[in-house]
């Protein structure tokens, strides 16, 4: 028998072992480090009133010599003028507050789900997905019909005489928040539900034998092992939520400042794509952080375990 069809050889092995491995970095590679790549290498240029806008690296000279023209104005420029520092922070609190709030709504919804009989899991979840079976912007859209002064929400309230006036919810922060934790209410459910719905319920008949009270039970037993869940769903809303654009454009109004609004004006309004590269750079940056801390975080878990 020809050893090379056999199923022992070391060389097919090493093959497919090399295609399984390869395959997610061949995929980081194409879908983002090139894209990144090219990112970096827009922020490096000048913008110009060209198509497309902005200059390129090697340029000729006369006599027919080229140069190297790398441009580091654009990074400086976000370091000096104040309105990027401003959208940057803005969007870190806006961030950081929506999936707090995002947190304490998800959690007992996702605990509840999990701890629902078998057969009512399965529709719970389905009600939480339904949303995405909607297009985004319309979804987004519907608050504004929902917030509006003579909106859905007003007429209820004053229907039912619990205000005298409409009250200014559209084009406001709060506006913002609740259009960010409605859209991303269900990334933050769904890692909470996984790992909820994989605790091992002995621990807490333990805790309860030796008098452990259902709130303790939870503080000592459910909230420490569920923490996989809590930061995994933290960065599934923070992470997008940085960049977002539609629901400040939308429900916050000219007012508000975000990053992802300031790199739409520039690369869409202001044509400057070198300026708007270093921002998505310098957000890249930021938002690699709490991946790394995540990374640290899990990496000290499996140690403990």
């Amino acid at each position: 028998m020809n050893p090379s069809l056999s199923g022992n050889n070391p060389l097919a092995k090493l093959s497919g072992r090399g295609l399984l491995i390869g395959a997610p970095w061949f995929w980081m590679g194409v879908f983002f480090l090139l894209p990144f790549l090219f990112i970096i290498k827009l922020s490096l240029s000048e913008a110009a009133l060209m198509q497309p806008p902005y200059l390129p690296f090697i340029r000729e000279i006369e006599d027919g010599l080229v140069t190297l023209v790398v441009n580091f104005g654009n990074y400086s420029l976000l370091f000096e003028d104040p309105l990027y520092w401003k959208a940057l922070l803005s969007s870190i609190e806006i961030a950081a507050i929506a999936t707090l709030v995002t947190l304490l709504i998800g959690y007992p919804m996702a605990y509840a789900i999990a701890k629902a009989p078998k057969a009512w899991r399965l529709p719970l979840l389905m009600l939480i997905i339904l949303p995405f079976w909607t297009s985004f912007l319309i979804r987004v859209y519907a608050w504004i019909g929902i917030l509006k002064t003579n909106g859905i929400l007003n007429d209820a309230l004053l229907g039912l005489g619990l205000i005298d006036q409409p009250l200014e919810i559209l084009y406001t922060p709060t506006a913002v928040y609740i259009g960010i934790v409605y859209s991303y209410l269900p990334f933050m459910i769904l890692p909470l539900y996984a790992t909820l719905i994989r605790l091992d319920d002995t621990l807490l008949e333990a805790a309860a034998d030796l008098g452990c009270p259902p709130w303790k039970q939870f503080l000592t037993v459910t909230l420490p092992l569920s923490l996989p869940g809590i930061i995994a769903g933290s960065m599934l809303v923070f992470i997008p939520v940085m960049g977002e654009f539609v629901i400040p454009d939308l429900l916050g109004g000219p007012n508000t400042l975000m990053i992802g609004k300031l790199m739409w004006t520039e690369f869409f309004n202001n044509k400057d794509w070198p300026l708007a590269s270093a921002l998505a750079a310098v957000l890249l940056v930021v938002l690699i952080i709490p991946f790394v801390l995540w990374q640290h975080f899990e990496k000290r878990l499996e140690m403990r375990q």
